[in-house]
């Protein structure tokens, strides 16, 4: 393992157990202006904890079996490397189309191989290390919540704030889903339903871990039509996803998942003024309801009192 010159204002890690490979990727990355540290694959973990790296390069042939996209999976997974560092994997060897979606669906960002433009390379990184220098200062602010990398309550509610006044200005709809996960206590959904949720998820969506065990996603130009759609998609998604339990539980089995929802909608937000603090609370209020009525649908719109 080599160390990182701390003069650089960002540090890569790179990984990989062919060491000329590794040296072509830092002679592109020193002269940019990145520092950089050098690990082999057994010791990439213990790096990345300790070093806190802000872009992973993965260098290998992803022709050799699933080793370096399960490493990336691997540190993609838990609290080992936040969601906002980006991982590079780059190949010596051509890489098939099935090689690199795996590879991303592993939480890769990016995929390339050798030769590869120095120039190139280092724009795309400027780009993603602007948008990481963004998400770390919103964690920072405490709009970001740590442990899943999406917005905290603080983020979610500013967010809402902005989504009911663009609304009411397009008189445009808008939506606020807010869902849960009963899982067995051996599980740990929260990490668990946070990946999905990122993965699922629309673009134009916000989403949010909204308190410990609930998570909101905000929907603009969503009426309740379309609430329903989406929660009902995400339930799916969700609940075809068992949870393993940890590892202290007996044969390592999977944990079901079932999800309540509560949400609400406008159709035309200028026309129905609505508070963004009242959307979530009516959305949360609904959650309620759908997890107090036994036998009942687990998707509840809210309802206003009599």
């Amino acid at each position: 393992m080599s160390a990182p010159d701390s003069l650089f204002a960002w540090v890569a890690l790179i990984v990989g157990d062919e060491r000329w490979a590794a040296d072509a990727v830092r002679s592109v990355l020193e002269p940019g202006g990145y520092g950089s540290v050098h690990a082999t694959t057994a010791e990439a973990f213990e790096v990345a904890r300790s070093a806190g790296p802000d872009v992973i390069f993965i260098v290998g042939s992803l022709h050799d079996g699933d080793g370096l996209v399960e490493l990336c999976r691997q540190l993609r997974g838990g609290a080992r490397t936040p969601a906002r560092t980006p991982i590079l994997i780059v190949s010596p060897a051509p890489v098939q189309r099935a090689e690199r979606l795996a590879a991303l669906r592993a939480g890769a960002w990016d995929v390339t191989t050798f030769p590869f433009d120095a120039e190139e390379m280092l724009l795309r990184l400027d780009a993603y290390l602007g948008a990481k220098g963004e998400a770390d200062r919103a964690v920072e602010e405490g709009l970001l919540d740590p442990g899943t990398e999406l917005y905290g309550a603080r983020g979610v509610e500013r967010r809402a704030r902005e989504l009911v006044a663009e609304a009411t200005r397009r008189h445009d709809a808008l939506a606020c889903v807010v869902l849960a996960a009963d899982a067995s206590p051996s599980a740990a959904p929260t990490s668990h339903v946070a990946r999905l949720l990122q993965t699922h998820g629309r673009l134009s969506d916000v989403i949010g871990r909204w308190n410990r065990a609930e998570f909101a996603v905000l929907a603009p130009g969503t009426d309740a039509t379309g609430a329903v759609g989406l929660a009902q998609r995400l339930t799916t998604v969700i609940e075809a996803s068992p949870i393993e339990t940890s590892p202290t539980s007996i044969g390592g089995l999977q944990a079901p998942v079932t999800v309540y929802v509560g949400y609400e909608a406008v159709g035309d937000v200028a026309e129905h003024p609505l508070q963004a603090k009242d959307l979530l609370a009516h959305a949360s209020l609904a959650l309620a309801v759908a997890r107090a009525k036994a036998g009942h649908p687990r998707i509840q719109r809210y309802e206003s009192p009599a």
